[in-house]
């Protein structure tokens, strides 16, 4: 009776969750109706790159074919102490087209926060009143900074949160991530959208210049190997909670490939789930304790009923349950990000996102990950706190 309860106290609390969420997905499409007409902005285009020579030409020509006005955008690449021909690359462009600029970083000794910093030295380097953030391995639509700059227009947002989305393969790792990858865009457009949370990617991002400096950057984080993009957000949302907005528009989604490997994709999500413990927005950190144990509670029920097959039901109904409800909510995301033809296979990867969901959740608070070649420690608990204050 003891497991039947605790089943059920975790159900409710989770199917409550993902309902609100619903909601906000729906909310999240109202809130970009009528937005996309505004006046031009200078903008700038961060792009940290380290050791991307098989993506960053693919990305330059994504981003110099937008249909923003040329005089309105510049590109500034920042070159983190790559090993390979990125920064051969990058010059060639920068020798084509005078909206590509660049800046190459050293490598620093006993340094985790490598990305933070690329990006701090890429908005110190130019002059843009909005600053948008991508990725090296990203390519984008024609449209997307213009859809960002008609968001921005309207004079309120000053953190703008946009759609990431994989490039899909018909593999199991490839859709796997995929639908794993656009669950996570779809609370990220309710939490947004509803103002319950911060949440956001750091390939599809942008914010004001001057707000970047009014809450002093990544001061106070900038011990931490991750965070450029969530946590910044919440520093701004502490300052100007009714700043931060969605965009949900197709044309400003950002598309990137999936991770390569299962050891690859485990490094990522690893380093996801680093920021965990270190989350200032307490609203977040409780709905990610919710997810784990949920997913711990079914893993250990599948254990008990190795020993025990009367607990069998039990533990289909749970599963089913979740099943179930992560469905509802997931297809209209998936429609909007075109990928509807893959669901009729998230059941069959359930106990897969189970189980990597408790090994990820629990070595990113106390094991290492390797990101872009450099191994990285967990930073300490003690320390990220001190850090949030």
């Amino acid at each position: 009776m003891f497991l039947v309860v605790i089943s059920l106290v975790l159900l409710f609390a989770y199917l409550s969750i993902l309902a609100f969420y619903g909601w906000g997905w729906f909310v999240s499409g109202k809130k970009a109706n009528g937005v996309y007409a505004g006046k031009m902005v200078p903008i700038t285009v961060v792009v940290p790159a380290r050791n991307e020579e098989a993506n960053i030409a693919a990305c330059l020509e994504s981003l110099l074919a937008q249909d923003y006005a040329a005089s309105h955008f510049e590109v500034m690449v920042v070159d983190d102490a790559s090993e390979d021909r990125t920064a051969e690359i990058i010059k060639s462009y920068e020798a084509k087209d005078s909206r590509i600029k660049w800046v190459q970083l050293q490598a620093k000794a006993g340094e985790q926060s490598f990305k933070k910093r690329a990006v701090e030295a890429g908005i110190a380097a130019v002059g843009g009143k909005l600053i948008v953030c991508t990725d090296a391995d990203c390519t984008h639509h024609k449209g997307w900074l213009s859809a960002i700059a008609a968001a921005y227009s309207g004079g309120k947002r000053i953190f703008i949160a946009a759609p990431v989305v994989y490039h899909t393969q018909p593999t199991f790792l490839s859709v796997f991530q995929t639908l794993d990858f656009m669950t996570l865009q779809g609370i990220t457009a309710a939490s947004v959208a509803t103002g319950f949370h911060t949440m956001c990617n750091g390939a599809n991002i942008a914010y004001e210049r001057d707000m970047f400096y009014a809450v002093n950057g990544f001061s106070g984080i900038d011990d931490l190997p991750t965070g450029d993009d969530m946590l910044l957000m919440h520093k701004i949302f502490k300052l100007r909670p009714d700043g931060i907005f969605y965009l949900r528009s197709q044309n400003a989604i950002v598309t990137t490939d999936a991770a390569p490997s299962w050891k690859a994709f485990f490094q990522q999500r690893i380093r996801w789930a680093s920021k965990a413990a270190f989350f200032d927005d307490r609203r977040i950190f409780r709905v990610l304790l919710l997810v784990y144990l949920l997913n711990v509670w079914c893993l250990l029920l599948g254990i008990i009923a190795i020993f025990s097959t009367a607990y069998l039901p039990l533990l289909g109904m749970v599963i089913g349950i979740k099943t179930a409800a992560e469905i509802l909510f997931l297809l209209p995301v998936a429609r909007f990000f075109g990928k509807l033809k893959w669901m009729v296979l998230f059941p069959v990867f359930q106990p897969v996102h189970i189980l990597y969901t408790v090994i990820a959740g629990w070595l990113g608070r106390f094991g290492k990950y390797e990101w872009k070649g450099r191994v990285i420690e967990a930073p300490k608990v003690l320390k990220a706190n001190k850090a949030c204050t």
